[in-house]
């Protein structure tokens, strides 16, 4: 500028004879001073510019040039419009300057950003970027210029990812602003910022390196070469105002001697700070004097970049422009001469008109303005590119002239380096173009430039890029799988040739086959016992049916056709009908045969071979008719279905009449819901008829597969249809046939030793054996010449088979007299009257056949029939058993139990009479004896697998070792066999007499160890060679011996037996044979069979006979009455073989058992009798262990079965919810509480003075704490204090030192020692909280802390009026220093200091601090401590400390945006921020401390805040001191702008 005024003062044709002046005011980017600036040229209280002869006016402004900013300019211009003062800026580009009505008098001599943002958008589209990101300054500059830019851009057709904006002074937001460039997707980034601003923004992403991003600038900000060193933007682009050269402008910056930098203030501190020298002896005694010999040229400063002038044309215009508006105003050219009239009182007004109107060039750049204050615009394209030496320089590659016509305006005309040194043009989209086959679809809330390509719905296409809509395929059409093109749709129906065709068919025909093997299989064993027992006739005939149902899916694969289509239905329904009618008969028939064996029954009659044909024929024809009618009325039919699939066609068979279809089905699901009802009413059978429970899951599968194919043939689309109904009808015939016939073809072909009648009927040679007892007693009566003598007993067996119904006919048939003939001889002399009854074994046979008994006087003496609830004799009056009652077994077991410790037991039992009543007892003596029970789980050998494998997984689970089984032989066979296929842990296990002398059960070999109770061994003479001593004539003789017999030697006593079986040959011996039958050495429940049928006997004899001196005798009665048997058996009493025979009042003879135990150390488990049970001993006598007992895995340590362990000392018991007694916690005593015996109910509080041990199991006098010196705590704090205060004599001292540099003395020296002294003591203070509490350190702590923190904060507030007194003292005609100088800010330390003291002072006099114990904060310790005296007194030191810091402040952050040569404010504010938020958190901190932390809090408050105070302040200054001196300057401390 001066420059440009100095030429035009030395010109003979630009104001000729008129010299200009000027003034240079310097706004330091601040709105405030450049208002001030504004107001203070607007009210011509300017100084005289020159006094010469030459001024026509002195002090008149006629025009401004400036501000270099927007918003300055903006503020600026608005206090000059009503004045008509020109204000012509040469840098502040914002758009909104352009509006007349607001700036009337605003020109500028650089382009506008509506220019500059219609450039940028221009440029953006050009490289065919739709996809952006913008950011900008967040002043007047950067909103309107991104404003315009944005409404260029939304032209262009350009979409904007995130607008971001920021403010240099602002660091969180510009942290927000680079992670949204680091996260975004658009590699473009437009950035429309001022120079400050923009370097903020690179350094913080320079910290983090984002993806590679493509600049595009602003000229704000893309010329600056400060910039370019940030090498992750290379490559960017921008616009720029154009190069100039201004002729002379180089030599007039750079030929400066010293006597012109003398005559300026302003270019002597230039001058001083650019060469470090001294140009008078006052500046500054640390810099050399100036020779004279320093030359600008050598220098390389922004000030000496004179290669490329910018904006200093901009200025230069904006001089000559209002140079030649006066020009023209006080100017006129009279014959070539230029007459200029001196002496005209020129005014503003005049100015601003002809300033409209200039129009001319200088050095080749015209000037002009339009009618809104702007010149053409033209600017230059910029792109950052490296040079040779690897510096990254700004290459103009192409320019923007708004004055072109429209297109030409922008044009590109040289190759750009692009991101990253690359050649090729980045591609910044937000979505890619759509392919044929696909679609747009805008994304929902995404501008328009961002799209899914979305592929063509079902049946339509598109076959161009970027299609907005498809079109749809012709109907018999369908699209490829591109979507591009249509083609004809295939033809479906299941094939022979295909996949699932082939797999079908493969499937059909072997099932085909198989059924047909079956067949054969069948007929060569056709006179075996398997085959003969299962009804061998319809079994032929439903193989055959099978077969056809196999081979009828066949039809239904291949092409549809008139044919195949009416056959595929009719043949499956009538096929099926076949079968299940088959198997429907089995089911009769299998009835009809338990029916059969019944005394007297016919029922066979009724159901022969003439029946079941007639059945299955009837059956089926009835299907034939449904057949039938269906074809005759709307048969089925092939059609083609374009419904079901769009994209091809099903050819398909019709059903024609639905109802036609639907009857088949249904008349075969109501023969087969019939035939499963009939199987499971007959599936519990007893075991010799299980073809029902085979034909009773065979039917399952068959109504599970028809019930889900209903829906799934529904649901089911074209040829899935018919693979739906295929495998429908091959899954029911594979499980037909599998089910009924594969476990028979098992047998027969890979178990030919089952394929016998023993086992198919089942025997069980351990109840032959108690019928043989029965047998041996009666003919050993019969022979006695002692009981009964002259009378023979006779007897009839009976087979319950252990079924409850089947003991229920025998009962009735025993009790209605129906009975046939046994003996017609002499010696009978009633015949067929039942005098009594054996049996039976089972307790669930033995109630029902008792119930019966009973109104009939009938006895009923059981053997094995042990149930507690058989003793009740209101319910079953005729009832004795041999054997004890359960009870007896219960409380036997309860005291084995109970005689090992183990309290904590897992329980099973049959799901019968027997094991729900025996574990009842069981439970109720176990309850006495204190034991507890885990788990209590039931079943029957009947039930479903997956109930047994739960009670297996129970007892896996669980943790009780030890496990009492109340069951059957039966039912605990089936639990082992479980437990054997996945082991659970050791287990001991509790048997009751019912399965724990079974020999069978002792091949499990987790069972050694195992204990119970059983019968007492017996010996019975003459019994076993009874058993044995079976010759062939004796066997032939009976057919329950012959079968026997021929079972157990494989052999036949008759030629018409079996054809395959070898005849017997009479030299077989029953005691070669290791059998259950010839198990003789040791008679348990053989010997209870035995004392039953003596028990009769003699009730039979003491009713007949009568003796009389040594002789027996009838007496004289011509008949015997059932009611006299009863009435002698309850009296009877007798020894037979050593064995006493009684009943009590119950019914119940003697209880005594054996303890026995599963020994295994011979390698073999045997059972081993290791004590015994009594009940007829007096109590506690009863139970008694007599031998070392084997453990489960061989342990010779009795196993341990507890729920919980002992509860040490310290701990007390405590039960568990929901559980039984046995179980309960160990708690710890409660704090304070102790308990010093194992398993205390309760703990004991401790003496108020004492506390409890670690173990609670002693008392001891509690400590007592306070902050010590010597803890740990306590030295670092001692040592954080000392630190602190030898920091601020340190800093003291160095600012002493440097007491005349200019940042000492810019900074109040006089406040700053004062401070440094107060926070020496501050530290100090802190010591005074440490160590025993006593009377003179309690007051002196919180009173020598309240008065030396104001004194602090009191001086930090001097020095923060002193900042706001300075910069008011700038401003011209201020004399605000005055009111503010020395003594005052001395007075206002003192005075804010001496109210403290008061404070203080009226505290200590009231009511002081003093020493306390407490004893209630902790329960376990004594804490020694200062209690306040007056709370009010303590919060008023604090809250006076903090009023005068938020004061503080507040004062601090009014003053932090002043210019940056008033810094000090900042630090203020820092320092008192930090104070403000230690003090706000010490408070909640302090109240909810306990102890001595509440006094660590409080010294930690105090040196936290005096650090904050001493680094905030002081730390810069010393650093700049000592590390930087070269900052330790006038220059420095003033910022002054070199450019």
């Amino acid at each position: 500028m001066i420059f440009a005024i100095e030429e035009i003062n030395n010109s003979t044709e630009l104001l000729p004879g008129i010299k200009l002046g000027y003034e240079i005011h310097d706004s330091c980017a601040s709105v405030s001073i450049a208002m001030h600036v504004a107001f203070q040229l607007s009210n011509g209280q300017d100084p005289v510019f020159h006094t010469g002869k030459n001024c026509s006016h002195s002090g008149v402004v006629m025009g401004v040039i400036g501000e270099s900013g927007s918003t300055p300019s903006i503020s600026m211009s608005r206090i000059f419009g009503p004045f008509n003062i020109p204000l012509v800026s040469h840098f502040a580009t914002c758009a909104c300057l352009s509006d007349k009505r607001q700036y009337p008098t605003f020109f500028r001599t650089i382009p506008s950003d509506h220019y500059q943002a219609d450039a940028m958008a221009k440029l953006v589209k050009h490289f065919g970027w739709t996809w952006i990101g913008a950011v900008h300054s967040d002043s007047d500059y950067g909103r309107n210029g991104i404003a315009s830019f944005l409404e260029a851009a939304h032209r262009e057709g350009i979409c904007v990812e995130y607008i971001e904006s920021f403010y240099r002074t602002d660091p969180y937001k510009i942290r927000i602003v680079a992670d949204a460039i680091r996260k975004s997707t658009s590699i473009v980034v437009v950035a429309f910022t001022a120079p400050g601003d923009m370097k903020f923004l690179l350094e913080e992403l320079n910290q983090h390196r984002p993806p590679p991003r493509q600049w595009i600038g602003s000229e704000g900000w893309v010329t600056d070469t400060q910039l370019m060193r940030f090498s992750f933007c290379a490559g960017a682009i921008g616009v720029a105002i154009q190069q100039s050269i201004i002729p002379g402008f180089r030599d007039f910056l750079l030929d400066l001697s010293p006597s012109e930098v003398a005559a300026s203030s302003v270019l002597t501190d230039f001058w001083e700070d650019a060469f470090n020298c001294s140009l008078t002896k006052t500046t500054s005694a640390q810099k050399n004097p100036c020779d004279g010999t320093e030359d600008l040229k050598m220098l390389k400063i922004p000030y000496t970049e004179t290669s490329k002038f910018r904006i200093a044309n901009m200025v230069y215009k904006a001089v000559y422009a209002i140079a030649h508006a006066i020009h023209n105003a006080v100017c006129r050219e009279t014959n070539l001469t230029t007459y200029c009239v001196k002496q005209t009182r020129l005014n503003s007004d005049q100015i601003f008109t002809e300033l409209k109107k200039v129009n001319f060039t200088r050095n080749g750049y015209h000037v002009s303005f339009d009618a809104n204050g702007d010149p053409l615009a033209a600017c230059e394209v910029v792109n950052w590119q490296k040079s040779e030496s690897g510096v990254i320089e700004p290459v103009t590659v192409g320019y923007y002239d708004a004055s072109l016509p429209k297109g030409q305006e922008f044009r590109i005309y040289r190759s750009l380096t692009w991101l990253d040194g690359g050649t090729q043009v980045p591609v910044s989209v937000c979505s890619e173009s759509c392919l044929p086959g696909t679609r747009k679809v805008l994304r929902k809330g995404k501008p328009i430039c961002c799209y899914d390509c979305t592929p063509c719905p079902e049946g339509e296409i598109s076959n161009i890029t970027d299609s907005p809509d498809c079109i749809p395929c012709p109907r018999e059409f369908w699209p490829n799988s591109e979507k591009y093109a249509c083609f004809h749709k295939p033809v479906e129906f299941l094939s022979f040739d295909e996949v699932l065709g082939i797999i079908l068919e493969v499937f059909s025909v072997s099932g085909a086959c198989l059924a047909i093997i079956t067949g054969m299989v069948f007929f060569y064993h056709r006179t075996t016992p398997i085959v003969r027992a299962n009804n061998s006739e319809l079994s032929f005939l439903l193989l055959f049916s099978l077969t056809l149902c196999f081979l009828c899916s066949l039809t239904f694969i291949g092409a549809p056709s008139n044919w195949s289509c009416m056959l595929r239905h009719t043949a499956f329904g009538i096929t099926f009908v076949l079968c299940i009618s088959c198997v429907l008969g089995k089911t009769i028939v299998v009835l009809m045969a338990f029916k059969a064996t019944l005394p007297g029954s016919n029922a066979m009659k009724w159901f022969g071979p003439p029946q079941q044909r007639m059945t299955v024929v009837s059956v089926t024809f009835i299907q034939i008719l449904i057949c039938t009618v269906w074809l005759v009325v709307s048969p089925p039919f092939p059609v083609k279905n374009l419904t079901t699939y769009k994209e091809k066609i099903i050819l398909e068979c019709a059903l024609g009449s639905a109802v036609g279809f639907w009857s088949v089905l249904g008349y075969i699901g109501l023969l087969a819901v019939f035939c499963f009802v009939l199987a499971v009413l007959a599936r519990k059978l007893p075991d010799n008829f299980n073809e029902a429970k085979m034909i009773t899951f065979s039917m399952l599968i068959f109504c599970a597969v028809w019930i889900t194919f209903i829906p799934a043939y529904v649901s089911s689309p074209g040829k899935f249809t018919v693979a739906v109904e295929i495998f429908a009808i091959l899954a029911s015939s594979f499980g037909l046939i599998l089910c009924i016939f594969a476990p028979k073809c098992f047998i027969i072909l890979f178990q030919p030793e089952k394929n016998t009648k023993r086992h198919v009927m089942n025997k069980n040679c351990r109840e032959l054996r108690f019928c043989r007892a029965m047998i041996f007693a009666i003919e050993e009566i019969n022979n006695s010449t002692e009981l009964l003598p002259g009378i023979k007993l006779g007897y009839k067996i009976y087979d319950s088979c252990a079924s409850v119904s089947m003991a229920m006919h025998v009962a009735f048939q025993l009790s209605n007299g129906q009975d046939p003939v046994f003996h017609t001889g002499n010696n009978c002399s009633q015949v067929g009257v039942v005098m009594g009854v054996i049996g039976d074994s089972g307790s669930t046979q033995s109630i029902s056949m008792s119930r019966i008994f009973g109104p009939f006087s009938i006895p009923l003496v059981s053997h094995f029939a042990t149930c507690a609830c058989l003793s009740d004799k209101e319910q079953y009056p005729t009832f004795f058993r041999t054997i004890p009652s359960d009870h007896y077994q219960a409380d036997a077991m309860a005291k084995l139990v109970k005689h090992f410790g183990w309290t904590w037991i897992g329980a099973v039992h049959s799901d019968s009479d027997y094991g729900r009543n025996g574990i009842a007892s069981f439970l109720e003596a176990a309850n006495r004896e204190g034991i507890c029970v885990e788990y209590i789980e039931s079943f029957h050998r009947t039930d479903p697998k997956s109930k047994i494998q739960r009670v297996a997984d129970v007892i896996r689970r669980s943790t009780a070792i030890a496990v009492v089984a109340f069951m059957s032989d039966g039912d605990i066979k089936f639990l082992f066999e479980e437990l054997d296929q996945h082991r659970p842990p050791p287990r001991q296990w509790i048997g009751s007499e019912g399965w724990v002398t079974d020999p069978q059960l002792m091949r499990f070999s987790f069972c050694a160890g195992a204990i119970g109770v059983a019968i007492q061994q017996s010996f019975i003479p003459g019994f076993r060679d009874f058993l044995l001593d079976l010759s062939p004539s004796e066997v032939a003789a009976s057919s329950v011996l012959m079968e026997f017999w021929e079972d157990a030697f494989n052999c036949s006593l008759t030629t018409t037996t079996s054809a395959k079986k070898k005849l017997c040959d009479g030299t077989e011996d029953l005691k070669t044979l290791k059998i259950p039958y010839t198990e003789t050495s040791k008679f348990r429940v053989a010997n209870m069979v035995y004392k039953a049928v003596y028990a009769i006997a003699y009730a039979i004899h003491n009713a007949l006979c009568q003796k009389n001196n040594f002789t027996t005798y009838f007496k004289t009665q011509p008949g015997l009455i059932l009611h006299q048997v009863l009435s002698e058996l309850k009296k009877v009493n007798f020894t037979q073989n050593g064995y006493h025979v009684s009943f009590d009042a119950n019914g119940d003879p003697v209880a005594a058992y054996e303890v026995v135990n599963a020994n295994s150390e011979s390698g073999v488990i045997e059972l081993v009798t290791v004590g015994y049970y009594d009940a007829s001993l007096p109590k506690g006598q009863e139970f008694r262990i007599n031998r070392k007992l084997t453990w489960v895995d061989g342990n010779k340590e009795v196993p341990v079965s507890v729920c919980s362990e002992s509860c040490p000392p310290g701990t007390r018991k405590v039960l568990q919810k929901g559980k039984p007694i046995c179980c309960y916690d160990c708690m710890p005593c409660p704090e304070g509480e102790i308990s010093n015996m194992t398993d205390s109910l309760d703990c004991i509080p401790c003496p108020t003075e004492f506390w409890p041990n670690s173990n609670r199991d002693a008392c001891f006098p509690k400590p007592v704490e306070f902050l010590s010196f010597n803890e740990v705590l306590g030295i670092i704090f001692e040592v954080f204090s000392v630190s602190g205060a030898c920091l601020a004599i340190i800093t003291g001292m160095v600012f002493f030192y440097h007491r005349t540099t200019p940042i000492v003395r810019a900074n109040n020296s006089e406040l700053s020692f004062l401070l440094l002294f107060s926070l020496t003591l501050c530290f100090l203070c802190s010591l005074t909280f440490i160590g025993a509490p006593s009377n003179w350190s309690c007051m002196l702590r919180h009173t020598a802390f309240g008065i030396t923190f104001v004194l602090c904060i009191s001086c930090v507030l001097g020095k923060t009026i002193v900042v706001l007194m300075a910069f008011k003292a700038t401003l011209p005609g201020s004399n605000a220093m005055k009111w503010f100088g020395p003594p005052q800010q001395r007075m206002t330390v003192v005075s804010v200091t001496f109210i403290q003291v008061i404070i203080c002072t009226v505290w200590l006099v009231v009511s002081p601090p003093f020493p306390v114990k407490n004893a209630t904060t902790y329960k376990e310790k004594i804490i020694l401590e200062c209690a306040l005296g007056s709370a009010v007194g303590f919060w008023a030191v604090l809250g006076y400390i903090g009023l005068l810091a938020v004061f503080c402040f507040a004062l601090a952050v009014l003053a932090r945006k002043l210019p940056d040569n008033f810094n000090e404010a900042k630090m203020i504010t820092f320092s008192m921020l930090i104070f403000c938020a230690v003090w706000i958190t010490f408070i909640p901190a302090y109240v909810s401390s306990p102890g001595k932390f509440s006094v660590a809090v409080e010294i930690f408050a105090i040196l936290a805040s005096s650090f904050g105070l001493i680094l905030c302040m002081f730390a810069p200054k010393c650093f700049i001191i000592l590390f930087q001196p070269e900052k330790n300057t006038k220059k420095f401390l003033m910022v002054k702008n070199q450019t």
